[in-house]
């Protein structure tokens, strides 16, 4: 389901500053220029996954061409975490998209989220300092999207 006309975007905002490294008074204001920038840009769509009638998930992405998308967050409710919420988001986005290739970057805790979802895995070194980032990419093919 698009999020981008959600009307109560708490459980939202709340899976978005899993997803932000932010100091605590820094990320409500973060969370909120986040969800503003998906709301009024064009080129990204923030779409939630429900399981029982509550949003258990959200992923969030940027079309930078046709061809080519990144996943921006990604993050599940803990209550469903462990029950496939992620993986049916990456393969709904992969199955619909008419996107040649889908990119992530991301940190150490999310590789094998990634790596386990047919994404290729890549050291960007330590981008941050102590934090080692990685890009992770996937090339599609139409007989994967079918």
């Amino acid at each position: 389901m698009n999020l981008k006309d959600y009307k109560d975007y708490g459980d939202v905002k709340r899976l978005l500053a899993e997803c932000m490294w932010a100091a605590d008074e820094e990320l409500d204001e973060k969370v909120e220029q986040v969800l503003a920038g998906y709301i009024a840009n064009a080129c990204t769509e923030l779409l939630g996954c429900y399981e029982n009638g509550r949003l258990a998930g959200i992923i969030g992405f940027m079309r930078h061409s046709r061809k080519a998308a990144e996943i921006r967050h990604l993050a599940v409710q803990e209550q469903w975490r462990g029950k496939g919420i992620g993986r049916k988001m990456v393969e709904e986005l992969r199955r619909t998209a008419e996107y040649d290739t889908i990119t992530a970057e991301t940190d150490h805790d999310a590789v094998g989220f990634y790596r386990n979802n047919g994404f290729a895995v890549k050291s960007l070194g330590e981008k941050y300092p102590g934090v080692e980032r990685f890009i992770c990419s996937l090339s599609l093919n139409d007989a994967e999207r079918s």
